[in-house]
């Protein structure tokens, strides 16, 4: 049996924290806590957990830079930004500094586990009320070719860029004239192909891995 993933949680809000501690640690090994960004770094250097939960709006340094100084100092750590805010530019910044998932506070506490344990493995997460937003901005609105290391057929690649705009299975069945159930047929095998828990995760994936 594998050990648990070792996490750290960076997080201002001390009855916030606490809540995030309760709920994490029937999970994880949560090793430290801090309520800062510059005690939260030291303590990310110091133990090297495997995930980071940070907050995004810290006092001293906030979340974006520290998820910065993290990706230096201790680039196997992973990191899940959490926050309040839902505003398409902070995220995307979070993104570009180099966090692996985004929560928003205001979700279910399952979000966050989920989210520890799919950055963890190394996988990307972004809050389902907002991946499709994030996705949406990021892709190219024509489709390139499908590069030759792609697991995916260019039928999957469509799929997967109508995910990314939001876009339920019906939806996905109309644009692309094709029944509900291939639809479901090509999302198993994205997910099966990906190694991907669910849709959100499995165009991050794709995204990142410069599959679509």
């Amino acid at each position: 049996m594998n050990d648990p993933l070792r996490v750290a949680i960076v997080e201002d809000h001390a009855l916030t924290r606490e809540g995030m501690r309760t709920a994490l640690a029937a999970a994880y090994d949560v090793v430290g806590e801090a309520a800062d960004g510059i005690a939260g770094y030291e303590l990310i250097a110091r133990e090297h957990p495997d995930v980071a939960v940070v907050d995004l709006g810290l006092p001293g340094v906030d979340g974006i830079e520290l998820t910065k100084r993290v990706r230096i100092g201790s680039p196997r750590t992973h990191v899940v930004i959490m926050t309040m805010v839902d505003v398409e530019d902070e995220v995307l910044a979070a993104l570009a500094a180099g966090a692996d998932a985004y929560c928003l506070k205001s979700s279910p506490v399952s979000v966050l586990v989920d989210a520890v344990r799919i950055a963890g493995e190394g996988g990307a997460y972004f809050d389902p009320r907002i991946a499709h937003v994030v996705l949406s901005r990021f892709l190219p609105k024509s489709a390139p070719a499908t590069p030759s290391a792609s697991p995916l057929t260019p039928r999957e690649v469509d799929v997967l860029r109508l995910i990314a705009d939001g876009k339920g299975n019906t939806e996905i069945a109309s644009q692309l004239a094709i029944g509900l159930g291939t639809v479901k047929g090509h999302i198993r095998d994205i997910l099966e192909k990906l190694s991907a828990a669910d849709r959100t995760q499995a165009a991050v994936l794709a995204l990142r891995k410069g599959f679509i």
